[in-house]
């Protein structure tokens, strides 16, 4: 006797309704989007307080012929629309400006991730106390404020007492014999570029040993059992891991010594021989203040802006691809 079961017919896809938990996980998506620039709202309104009418007095100022005539009130505003932005254009300076700016920035950058991460992979070794000391003495030289900072290294390369030339002339490197630093252009730009590095450097290293304290170390040890040396390790597996905090430090520091300011301006004297070591910062300042150009310098502050805004926006869209945003 042969036993038959009734036979159902299975459910179409089609038939099928979305289910209550689904609906009100897409209703509570929405409602958190809302809840979430809620959250935002109040610093939303402070920051544009804060910065919002300051860059439209910037961008306003470079629209006009904008001199120390018309900040005392003796003549009357011209509107010139985008004629301080033509002369930049055409003026081969300010070319020759934005490639050093550009030469500048990248190799500070560099030298900055350079030094710094190969301190936080070595303190990452070290044992508590002399890693506690590596951390306090690198951090003291974060906090030194740049005007001192470049103050000290001038002092330490000078060409007479400085403490540098008085050292490789003890080794025997004779051509260091009142060695000036800042003649040369690119001599002052590295000798400022090794201030900027001596500075910055302690953020990277102190993020990265954050981010490397994160790594399994079982992934690190199954690696040296399968012989694996340490920069192999390093950049096989730390790396790849630790690729969202690199992004994060590699676009603040291009933002940072993209605006670099103080160093230059106090270790070459105002940009130095015959303006060889200006970088946009200074060259803004020479011509707002020192030539009294003010629209002028107004428009090489918004091309500051738009490019870094560029370099932000990059940065947003790297961290929205490797799913650090929405």
């Amino acid at each position: 006797m042969s036993t038959q079961f009734p036979v159902t017919a299975a459910p179409s896809l089609q038939d099928e309704k979305p289910t209550a938990p689904l609906m009100r996980k897409k209703r509570v998506s929405g409602a958190s989007r809302v809840e979430h620039w809620l959250y935002l709202a109040p610093a939303l309104i402070v920051l544009i307080a804060l910065l919002g009418y300051p860059l439209y007095q910037l961008i306003n100022m470079s629209l006009y012929d904008y001199r120390q005539a018309q900040v005392s009130g003796s003549a009357p505003l011209v509107f010139t629309g985008l004629e301080n932005y033509r002369i930049l254009m055409g003026d081969p300076e300010f070319w020759t400006v934005l490639r050093d700016t550009v030469i500048f920035a990248s190799a500070c950058v560099v030298l900055t991730l350079l030094v710094g991460g190969a301190l936080a992979v070595f303190a990452s070794r070290l044992r508590p106390w002399v890693r506690t000391v590596l951390f306090a003495v690198s951090l003291g030289a974060w906090a030194t404020p740049a005007v001192t900072g470049s103050a000290v290294w001038l002092f330490l390369f000078d060409s007479t007492q400085g403490l540098i030339n008085k050292v490789l002339i003890g080794v025997g490197l004779s051509g260091f014999n009142d060695f000036s630093w800042t003649y040369e252009k690119w001599t002052a730009f590295g000798l400022v570029a090794s201030e900027v590095v001596w500075c910055s450097f302690p953020f990277v290293m102190v993020t990265l040993y954050a981010g490397i304290q994160a790594v399994p170390t079982e992934t690190i040890e199954a690696a040296r059992l399968d012989g694996a040396s340490l920069p192999r390790i390093f950049y096989s597996i730390m790396l790849p891991m630790l690729r969202p905090i690199v992004i994060i430090i590699t676009i603040q520091s291009i933002i940072w010594n993209f605006k670099v300011f103080s160093q230059i301006y106090v270790m070459t004297n105002g940009g130095g021989i015959a303006g060889q070591n200006m970088v946009l910062n200074v060259y803004s300042y020479q011509q707002a203040f020192a030539a009294s150009l003010y629209g002028l310098g107004s428009a090489i502050g918004v091309i500051m802006t738009l490019i870094l805004l560029v370099v932000t926006l990059v940065y947003l869209r790297l961290l929205k691809r490797n799913g650090e945003v929405l």
